[in-house]
Parts: structure tokens; sequence; C-alpha cells
């Protein structure tokens, strides 16, 4: 605040300074005194007068309001938290990964054999690639994300915007695909403790999931909530897609130790249909199922009894089905992922075909006397 000082015979502008302890915001009143009359007294007028050390201290406020908020010590701790998760993960899927790929026997904590029941299931590949394969990769990008954000000098050319926006991508997936398995393991393998290693993968996903979430917060998860709906859809929708056909190639899970049975063939062969038999065993054509297959049965059925006997089958469990039974080398090896599965010039053919299928597909010569009725 300032002051003028007007004398009586000329005027002397002089400055009162402001008291070195007191501060007189604008919005606070200044009433002026007057002592004296006008020549031998003097009056000290009110001036709204802003000196440059209020005016940069208003600025500097306004910036602090504008500026972006940086990542604070819980951010970081966030970061630090999804690397961690990222790393333990990363761990656990490549050994899973390792024991599909050799079929080894995995130490199973909890639940007996149903690790291996789990391993060697229909349901641990997805569209031909090992499931904890992509787990692996999963996991190994949330470690990587997390030690970048985290404040890491990686060779990662990627800004923090979008690494957040990949990690919520990722998280949502990988929480949405541990729901659907959880789901898979309830309905199909007796509950989620036949196999500790799912439920560990699924408790770290979810983990990840909440702290994605805590880190972006409500409002700016708003902006960006499409991002884990989308990547949700697409994760059920491949997975719907590549496990719409194995509601047949697995035992049901309360069904999961039973003795090897056999099952007779009632249908009578034409024929055409042992011609193509013989075509099949001329070419090496090999049909791989499971004697507790409906589907494998009603595959030599279309045959006929005296031409399924001609067929090159191979049982994969000829010992029957029990905890941690593995399907024979010469099933697993040519990767048999349902039943039943056909092997015809070298080409992996999975599923139930039809007699007219199986002859185009071996190059078998239909003759007119032959074709079947």
């Amino acid at each position: 605040m300032q002051a003028i000082m007007l004398a009586s015979s000329s005027f002397h502008i002089t400055t009162i300074p402001k008291p070195q302890n007191s501060y007189f915001p604008s919005s606070v009143p200044f009433n002026p005194t007057c002592k004296g009359n006008y020549r031998k007294g003097f009056m000290m007028f009110p001036l709204k007068c802003i000196d440059g050390e209020i005016q940069d201290t208003d600025d500097k406020s306004e910036d602090v309001e504008k500026l972006p908020i940086s990542s604070s010590s819980s951010d970081i701790s966030s970061y630090s938290w999804c690397a961690w998760i990222g790393g333990l993960g990363f761990v656990e899927t490549s050994y899973l990964t390792y024991l599909k790929l050799f079929n080894a026997e995995p130490f199973c904590p909890i639940g007996g054999g149903s690790c291996s029941d789990v391993l060697t299931s229909d349901y641990a590949v997805v569209l031909g690639v090992p499931l904890p394969l992509f787990g692996m990769t999963a996991y190994g990008l949330v470690l990587l994300l997390g030690l970048n954000l985290g404040g890491w000098k990686l060779p990662l050319n990627i800004n923090q915007t979008d690494g957040r926006l990949l990690l919520l991508s990722l998280s949502g997936s990988m929480a949405i695909a541990s729901a659907y398995f959880l789901y898979i393991l309830t309905t199909r393998f007796g509950g989620a403790l036949s196999c500790s290693y799912c439920l560990g993968s699924a408790i770290l996903s979810f983990s990840l999931f909440f702290i994605i979430l805590k880190e972006f917060g409500f409002q700016e998860l708003q902006k960006y909530v499409a991002v884990p709906l989308v990547t949700a859809v697409i994760v059920l929708g491949v997975l719907s897609t590549s496990y719409s056909s194995l509601s047949s190639a697995s035992p049901r899970s309360g069904a999961l130790e039973f003795p090897y049975y056999t099952t007779e063939i009632t249908t009578e062969s034409t024929p055409f249909t042992i011609s193509l038999a013989k075509h099949l065993h001329s070419i090496g054509a090999k049909m791989y199922g499971a004697f507790w297959c409906t589907h494998c049965h009603e595959q030599k059925e279309m045959f006929g009894r005296e031409a399924a006997k001609l067929l090159d089958y191979v049982e994969c469990f000829p010992d029957g089905v029990k905890k941690g039974t593995l399907m024979v080398p010469a099933c697993s090896n040519i990767g048999v992922e349902g039943f039943p599965t056909w092997v015809i010039n070298d080409e992996v053919l999975s599923g139930e075909k039809t007699i007219e299928e199986l002859a185009k597909i071996s190059g078998f010569q239909v003759n007119v006397d032959s074709q079947p009725s």
C-alpha cells in the first residue's frame, strides 16, 4: 500500500513504505485520516498500487495451478508394484511354458496331479499356441512398462501417456482372461483349487488391474474407459472361439478317473467306406482319438464295423484316464488339440470329418460303382 502526502505550499509526493510485517490486500478497505486543515495539515489517500513483488506472487500461484501434476511418490510406488507383479508372473508363466513345450511333469504344491490335468488339457492351448506363452509375454510387457514408468532408463520408445494406457489395456485383458479361466476350472476341473498356478496367476492379474485403476483415478478413467472394455471384448471373443469346439474333446470334471473301455461299432460298412479305409491305410493316414470321445465313436460308425478295423487308429489314452495322466507321445508329438484328429498327407486336421471330406482330402479316386448311397 502506498500513500501520497499533500503539503500546503507545494505538492511534494512522497512514498511511505509499507510496514515490514504487514500486508494489506486490496479487498480490505483503507480509510484515510485528515489532521488539521488543507494548508497546514496533510491527507493520506489510499492508492491501489501493485508493486512488482506482489504481482510475481500472484503469477506464481496461477502458474502452480496450471502446472501438470507430476508423478508423486505414490505413482512411483504403483509402477514399482506393477514391475514386481510382472516379474513374479513372468517367472511363473516361463516355468509353465517350459513344462508345456517339453511335456514335463509340474510340481504341484496343492491339488495333487490336477496341475498336470490342466496343463495337458486342450484348454492349455489357444489358437495353436501354448496358453502359458501368452501369459509370459503379457507379464514381460508389464515388467518392462513398470520399470520404464518408474524411472528406469530402458530403451523403450514410448512416452508416459502411451505407457500408462498400454498398462491399462494389458491389465484389463489379463484380468478378464483370468476370470474366464477360473470359470473353466470351476466347470471343467472341479474348482479353482485344482490348479495352484492358475489361481496364483489370477491373483496377480486382479491385483495388477486394481493397482492400475487406482493409479488412474475415477475422473481420468472416465476418459479412457473404452480401452479396457474393447480389450475385454476381444479377449473373450478369442477365447470363446478357441474353446467352442472343446466341449467333447476332454473328459468331464466329474469323471477325471475311469479305466479304459472299448465301444462296439454297430453299423455295416459299404464298399465305398471299405475302399476309402484301404486307401487311407495305404497313404499312411492316421486317426487319433480317445476312448471316451463320442465324436471319435461317431467317426468310426461312419465307416462301419469292417472298414473301421482297417483304419490306422491311435488311442491317446490306452491306460485310461486319472489324475496326472498324459497323452501318449504319439499324440502329443503331433500337437493333438482335440478328438478326433486326422493326419493325412502330413496335414493335421482336427474334428470329425464326413466320408466325402476324407475322400477329397486324401485324394481318393471315387469309382461310380463304389460311391456312397
